[in-house]
């Protein structure tokens, strides 16, 4: 019987640039990008005191290279309050409009600059998602651990949707055919992407990857 598409093991790309360089680079451009941008994040977190309180980062364990647990950081989106019970509101009643904006911008993301800078991440990768999606995943898609996860990994040429299968097909076309070229079109397509706002980054809500909703448009 002929193996689909979601049956075939992909092949991880080895070259000195995946071993050696983009490493470098990572190290390199993220210190660069601290430094450059430390005023602003110096701003965002006041504003983050400001609209939202302590703490200034949200922290949350997410599946690194060889599936290896981390912390990631981002700049808050929204506030922690409470119902009645003590139990939190729902996102979208916790959710600001500084939330929403930073969001929108990416700019909630600039934490994980550190990361990169200390090799749990890399400038451009798959996106690490929630440690409690790793069983769901099938064994293909789960070739995506395989790589250091990035800061974004953003299809070159813009889609009309973008599936959980979308995603995750995308990510493992990079592991493929990752390159320096490659790396430079993500980056600007992630420029283009964070200037734009794209859409499904307003509300900063997704649907729950279940195993079953691959095609599921997110």
């Amino acid at each position: 019987m002929a193996k689909t598409i979601i049956d075939q093991m992909p092949k991880v790309r080895r070259s000195v640039y995946t071993i050696f360089i983009k490493r470098l680079f990572d190290i390199l451009l993220s210190g660069i990008a601290i430094l450059v941008l430390s005023p602003l994040l110096l701003v965002i977190a006041i504003l983050e005191l400001v609209f939202h309180g302590r703490p200034v980062l949200f922290a949350q364990e997410r599946p690194g290279l060889h599936g290896k647990i981390f912390r990631i950081y981002k700049f808050r989106s929204m506030t922690n309050e409470t119902d009645e019970d003590g139990n939190l509101l729902p996102e979208e009643q916790r959710a600001t409009k500084f939330g929403r904006f930073i969001r929108r911008f990416s700019l909630d993301e600039l934490p994980e600059l550190f990361c990169i800078f200390t090799g749990k991440m890399s400038i451009i990768g798959p996106r690490p998602l929630l440690v409690r999606y790793l069983p769901l995943y099938t064994p293909r898609h789960m070739m995506r651990h395989e790589v250091r996860p990035g800061f974004a990994c953003v299809p070159i040429e813009p889609l009309k949707t973008w599936t959980w299968n979308d995603q995750f097909e995308n990510d493992i076309w990079y592991i493929e055919n990752c390159s320096f070229l490659v790396d430079v079109k993500m980056i600007f397509a992630v420029a283009r992407e964070a200037i734009a706002g794209a859409d499904y980054r307003v509300s900063g809500i997704r649907e729950e990857f279940n195993g079953k909703n691959l095609d599921k448009d997110v």
